[in-house]
């Protein structure tokens, strides 16, 4: 009796603790605390689930930096283009017997060709017949404020908006602005589409309005206005919670957005390069070969034209991974709707249940399981049952909450075990288990004497800030098996982790073969930017002890990239209070990336930035190279390339040299300083740099020269 009555008490203690952390999990998630947590777990779904295959309805034409290279190159137009060369396109998908064509491109402006350009454009629009002409509807961006007399309507109406508009009051759909058209492409589209996409908080885009009202009208987005340009007659209608598409029902939320239901990465959908299509045009008209020799690439397909080129501004984050063309995420929208699959929320009372069911499964575990082997089982199966659970969901077209599910199931674990197992050390071991393999053991020990610093949340501090990347790792990559490949990075990781680690610096995560790290958090470090560039130069060393080895394995000479910043940054814990995710974010640390990225400019393998030396001692040297301005940030850094005092000496008459150089390209003296690094170009690679950026710049003064090397990229 005694066994079945303490039985049963343990039974009321994991209801009571599964009901209590239900609760609160269910008024977290209600509140929107869980919202960064959650994204990030579902872009893992989106990732894990993406099939990879597109609907084979859908195609795009990008034009990507070769394409913006070729039309240089070959017929000496720069950008922007003109216009002609989008009529080009119209008439060869007109030809290929494209379905429907939508541009992701803003045409507000005349050509600075002229008007017959534009007329050159609006005539092969109209020629084509269901084209998508783009404009872009937002609170404040855009000139015009109503509708210009003589433009034709975005789109078919829309039963059922009226009465949606006056139910939701509140709703993020009207919009006072807007960027439209030039009147001659207006007037010649067969219709016009919203190209403006909102992402989420944290800038990943995994939703997408289909409806935005301007000025009293429906502005269908470009996915669908490319559909409807297709299927003119198609009935549209808007209901309570979704979208009447002909045949497809779309779940939408308050604001007329639906979740997307990303296919795979970018470049899942078949895209064809702007060059590849202009050059099939003028082929087919010589009667040549064309370029795009599948017959089929275009034929009754919904053609979505857009940028890829880094320069262009229109590339974005997804779910799944990288850096994602604007146009993408337009065509997963039309994609979506002609599957008749987008993704919809998950109704209260399911996860109401759900989070319920995992607080109570990992309550009852730990309650009655809580003792080795058995605990171990346990307390891996009720974490990750919730994601099971959500996987299972997202199969299902359903956003079920994660973080809710794993934070009730974390919490009622947590508490079991502090009630079964009550004593000294048990914060010890948790600290250790956590930190131990990204933090160095004096750091952790340092932890465990001040455990305050794991509260969740971030705080101000000044830090030093690494950013680590081997050279050309991708191409190397390739080329090996994934056994091999796998301890290639183990080795290299850990021989340049045992080496952060040493100088007291924090590993912040891995990315690949990259390497991000900082110092003086999660505790203080007074010296912490003299330690991290100490750190660097150790690093180089040992590559360059391991890269003989290293070549026998790859076949390739192995160099790392590093970039380093000192300054303010926001360093705490993101996560659940038995799972840290300790970071950093703010504008010191992408400068640090950038700096690491910078190097390839000048052929170099270590930079720091000004604020960083300035913290240096005596025991590091360092040489200027150069004032530069980089991608996302309006005034320029000084940076400089850090040494051993013995690597200066050693090479101090060519530094001395490049310094006096540097001095003359500062002040204007382009050609003086392009004969001093010359002098210097065949034993010093930022020398070779500074003479082709001499030989430009003479050619070409700026007029308003401040010395400043302005990258383009990242």
């Amino acid at each position: 009796m005694a066994l079945r009555t303490t039985g049963r008490m343990k039974a009321l203690r994991a209801l009571g603790i599964a009901l209590g952390y239900t609760a609160i999990a269910l008024a977290a998630w209600g509140l929107g605390w869980l919202d960064p947590w959650e994204a990030r777990t579902w872009d893992w779904r989106a990732s894990a689930m993406a099939t990879g295959k597109a609907d084979p309805r859908v195609a795009m034409i990008l034009l990507d930096q070769a394409s913006l290279d070729w039309a240089q190159e070959e017929m000496s137009i720069s950008w922007p283009w003109p216009r002609e060369l989008y009529a080009a396109m119209l008439a060869y998908l007109k030809d290929q017997g494209a379905a429907a064509a939508a541009f992701d491109v803003l045409y507000t402006e005349p050509s600075k060709y002229g008007l017959e350009d534009d007329l050159a454009f609006a005539r092969a629009a109209a020629d084509f017949g269901p084209f998508v002409g783009a404009l872009f509807v937002g609170e404040s961006t855009g000139k015009e404020t109503s509708w210009p007399e003589g433009f034709p309507r975005p789109c078919p109406d829309i039963a059922g908006i009226s009465g949606w508009l006056k139910a939701h009051p509140k709703a993020r759909v009207q919009f006072p602005r807007a960027s439209l058209p030039v009147r001659e492409l207006a007037q010649s589209a067969g219709l016009l589409a919203n190209v403006h996409l909102n992402p989420d908080e944290d800038g990943v885009y995994r939703r997408a309005r289909l409806l935005s009202v301007f000025d009293g009208r429906a502005v269908p987005s470009l996915g669908l206005g490319a559909y409807l340009s297709a299927h003119p007659d198609a009935p549209v209608a808007l209901e309570s919670d979704s979208l009447t598409v002909g045949e497809a029902s779309i779940p939408l939320d308050e604001n007329l957005c639906a979740i997307l239901r990303f296919r795979g990465p970018a470049g899942t959908f078949p895209a064809y390069s702007a060059a590849a299509v202009l050059q099939s045009h003028i082929r087919r008209i010589s009667g040549q070969k064309p370029t795009i020799t599948n017959p089929d690439a275009f034929s009754g397909k919904y053609v979505l034209f857009g940028f890829s080129a880094p320069g262009l501004f229109d590339l974005r984050s997804a779910p799944t991974g990288g850096v994602y063309p604007g146009v993408e995420i337009h065509a997963t929208m039309l994609d979506n709707l002609l599957n008749n699959d987008f993704m919809r929320e998950a109704p209260a009372w399911m996860v109401v249940l759900a989070v319920f069911a995992a607080a109570l499964i990992a309550a009852t575990g730990a309650t009655f399981w809580a003792r080795p082997p058995f605990s171990i089982v346990v307390f891996s199966a009720a974490l990750a049952l919730p994601a099971g659970a959500s996987l299972a969901a997202y199969a299902g077209g359903v956003w079920l909450p994660l973080v809710a599910m794993e934070a009730a199931a974390a919490m009622a674990i947590l508490s079991s075990i502090t009630m079964n197992y009550a004593f000294e050390g048990r914060q010890r071991q948790f600290i250790k288990d956590a930190f131990g393999q990204y933090l160095s053991p004096a750091v952790v020990e340092q932890l465990i004497a001040h455990p305050e610093k794991l509260n969740l949340g971030g705080e101000r501090k000044t830090l030093s800030i690494f950013f680590s990347d081997l050279e050309g790792f991708t191409s190397i990559s390739e080329g090996m098996e994934p056994e091999e490949l796998t301890a290639l990075l183990n080795d290299y990781l850990s021989a340049m982790t045992d080496i952060i680690h040493e100088h007291g610096g924090t590993v912040d995560k891995y990315e690949g073969d990259a390497i991000i790290a900082f110092w003086n958090a999660p505790v203080d470090v007074k010296d912490h930017a003299a330690r991290m560039v100490k750190s660097a130069l150790e690093c180089q060393a040992k590559l360059a002890e391991l890269r003989p080895s290293f070549r026998e394995r790859t076949g390739h000479a192995l160099f790392m990239r590093i970039g380093m910043n000192t300054g303010p940054a926001v360093v705490g814990n993101l996560g659940s209070k038995t799972r840290f995710d300790y970071t950093m974010l703010g504008d010191a640390v992408n400068l640090a990336a950038r700096l690491e990225g910078a190097n390839k400019q000048f052929g170099t393998y270590t930079m720091i930035s000004d604020s960083t030396k300035q913290q240096l001692g005596e025991e590091i040297a360092t040489r200027r190279l150069a004032r530069l301005a980089v991608v996302g940030k309006k005034l320029p850094v000084l940076v400089h390339e850090p040494m051993t005092r013995g690597q200066y000496k050693e090479r101090k008459p060519v530094l001395q040299a490049f310094e006096r150089a540097l001095d003359l390209f500062f002040e204007g003296k382009f050609s003086e300083a392009e004969q001093g690094f010359l002098a210097l170009a065949d034993q010093d690679p930022p020398s070779a740099a500074y003479v082709k950026k001499c030989r430009r710049l003479a050619a070409d003064p700026p007029q308003d020269w401040q010395g400043v090397w302005v990258m383009t990229s990242k």
